[in-house]
């Protein structure tokens, strides 16, 4: 007898995961499965019954996140454009228990989940919605005999949506166990949630499931905030170093101390810790390698960067906490070994003029003052000691990519660049 099953994390045959075969299996092994003759097939609500609003469970009530994007284009009815259907995929992220939907690059939907028990994890890598179906039957795969009809006890709940094999996307009857780890593989959601997202993939939305402990992002205010969740899986040891990496990704890691991230490591909790504003830079047109960061009311401007792209010699006290230019003097602020100066002083050190433009960032351009050559008097008065000199080259931050790559909710990462 050939079987096809569909269930919530049940399988009866390994699945390979990171070259690891991965066995999952529900509490009760739930499968959709109609036998048809010899073989066992599912078969989707549409052609069975259709759930009733007497029958149903009653709703959740935590209310997923709506991020901010092309929302405008979902109905209340949940329906879209096509070209917004097929740019959408959903990301899920087994240590932070949470499933994002994205239109393109925006996140519209953000869900809580209730994934793979550590014993039975759900198996990370990229899929793909196989086959939909509303009002799944369970049948208990060792005991065919034994089966749970659509309704409020079956463990599926009302939509199921594969991904490979018997692992999918479905909802439950037990809400309770959401934001745990709890099944033998699949992704639990709540009903209300799996309906409203059955509604907004077609068969074919990519999946992409991850576990990121650290995870990184930009708010739509460009705000770069951080989580570090639990290690469920007990498989992502963390330390500084390695969030430090993840922050550089996006810029500010000179703006947390190393004290407060290993707090964060050992709390471990998934609260938000928010850092700053980030935005680019630009001299005449050309990029700064490093950002602009907004911090506490004070935008922190790289200055090594802006002296190379402007041209100036520059020297710093760090007794006094001055940096002195070619021009004139300003308050610096060091930063992790790394010098940064006030946007208010840029024309003071710098002669550039700008300023922020918007979400675009920071823009500069040389003055014609700037692109002058210094007298010789204004330049002696500004010569760095070799000791600064070595504190301002040794201050040049380091080269980092602009984007941060899932070691995961981050192994996979957002992108850093506005």
């Amino acid at each position: 007898m050939m079987w096809k099953n569909f269930s919530a994390g049940v399988l009866s045959v390994a699945l390979m995961a990171a070259s690891t075969p991965v066995w999952a299996a529900e509490e009760v092994s739930p499968v959709v499965t109609v036998t048809q003759g010899d073989v066992v097939t599912a078969v989707p609500a549409e052609k069975t019954t259709k759930a009733s609003e007497t029958n149903k469970p009653q709703a959740a009530t935590e209310q997923p996140a709506v991020e901010s994007g092309n929302t405008d284009k979902i109905s209340a009815a949940g329906k879209t454009d096509e070209a917004a259907l097929n740019s959408r995929r959903i990301m899920i992220n087994l240590a932070s228990r949470s499933l994002a939907l994205y239109e393109g690059t925006k996140k519209i939907r953000l869900y809580p989940i209730g994934p793979g028990k550590p014993g039975t994890p759900t198996p990370v890598g990229y899929f793909s919605i196989r086959s939909k179906d509303v009002n799944p039957t369970w049948t208990d795969p060792e005991d065919p005999e034994n089966s749970i009809a659509s309704g409020e006890s079956n463990p599926l709940g009302y939509r199921w949506m594969e991904i490979q094999g018997n692992y999918g996307i479905h909802g439950t009857n037990k809400p309770e166990s959401i934001g745990h780890y709890v099944s033998n593989g699949c992704i639990r959601m709540n009903e209300k949630d799996v309906e409203a997202l059955f509604e907004l993939v077609k068969i074919g939305t990519p999946v992409e499931i991850t576990y990121n402990r650290i995870v990184v992002e930009k708010t739509p205010d460009d705000t770069v905030a951080f989580y570090i969740y639990p290690d469920g899986y007990d498989r992502q040891p963390l330390d500084v170093a390695e969030v430090t990496r993840w922050l550089a990704g996006f810029g500010v890691q000179n703006f947390i101390s190393d004290e407060d991230i290993q707090k964060k490591i050992d709390a471990s909790d998934g609260e938000p810790t928010y850092i700053g504003k980030v935005y680019n830079i630009t001299v005449d047109g050309k990029k700064m390698k490093n950002k602009a960061v907004i911090q506490d009311g004070i935008t922190y401007l790289p200055a090594i960067d802006l002296a190379d792209a402007a041209g100036v010699n520059l020297g710093w006290d760090a007794a006094a906490q001055v940096l002195t230019s070619t021009y004139g003097k300003a308050i610096g602020y060091d930063k992790k070994d790394v010098l940064y100066c006030n946007a208010d002083d840029v024309a003071t050190l710098y002669h550039l003029d700008g300023g922020q433009s918007g979400k675009d960032g920071f823009a500069y351009q040389k003055t014609s003052a700037g692109k002058a050559e210094p007298s010789e008097a204004t330049a002696a008065t500004s010569v760095t000691t070799g000791s600064t000199e070595r504190a301002a080259d040794s201050a040049k931050p380091e080269q980092h990519p602009s984007t941060v790559t899932q070691p995961t909710d981050g192994a996979r990462s957002e992108q850093a660049d506005a």
